[in-house]
């Protein structure tokens, strides 16, 4: 079995959004952990405010077939529409960032709303450009975030 770590990503009815693609996640798929949910600025785009979150899965899926399987039909599912622009509002985006010990997606390595959740979940890793444990990178890399402690993930 693998522990993936994914990033969660909604600035289109994030509130209901995000809870709804960890409800998801549970009915298919062992969801070990979730991190709290996170408010960032928008990258790449001037726009909503997008609310974050990671979650630790097992699995024992591979990336492609978690993505095709599990985390694409679930994008589908919350509605989901992809543009060309890669920026572009989103009801959840759901990517992989840690599979087992290798990171995905590096280029978002340096976004608070990666590090910063995921510190909650694994502070001590080390993280793969930085060469720093997460806490430490995630302190460093406060930029405006907001913890939204009114946003329920079930547990």
């Amino acid at each position: 079995m693998s522990k993936v770590y994914l990033n969660l990503g909604s600035n289109i009815e994030p509130e209901k959004n995000i809870p709804q693609a960890v409800k998801l996640l549970r009915e298919i798929a062992k969801v070990e952990s979730v991190s709290s949910v996170w408010e960032t600025k928008s990258v790449g785009y001037d726009g909503a405010n997008f609310l974050n979150a990671c979650v630790l899965l097992i699995t024992n899926l591979q990336p492609d077939e978690l993505k095709n399987q599990i985390l694409r039909p679930i994008e589908n599912k919350v509605g989901r529409v992809r543009t060309e622009n890669r920026y572009a509002p989103r009801t959840i985006d759901i990517d992989i960032i840690l599979f087992n010990q290798t990171p995905h997606n590096l280029e978002t390595w340096s976004h608070a709303f990666v590090i910063v959740p995921l510190a909650e979940l694994i502070p001590n890793f080390i993280h793969p450009i930085e060469k720093k444990m997460l806490s430490e990178v995630a302190e460093q890399n406060q930029v405006w975030i907001m913890k939204r402690e009114d946003v329920i993930v079930s547990p």
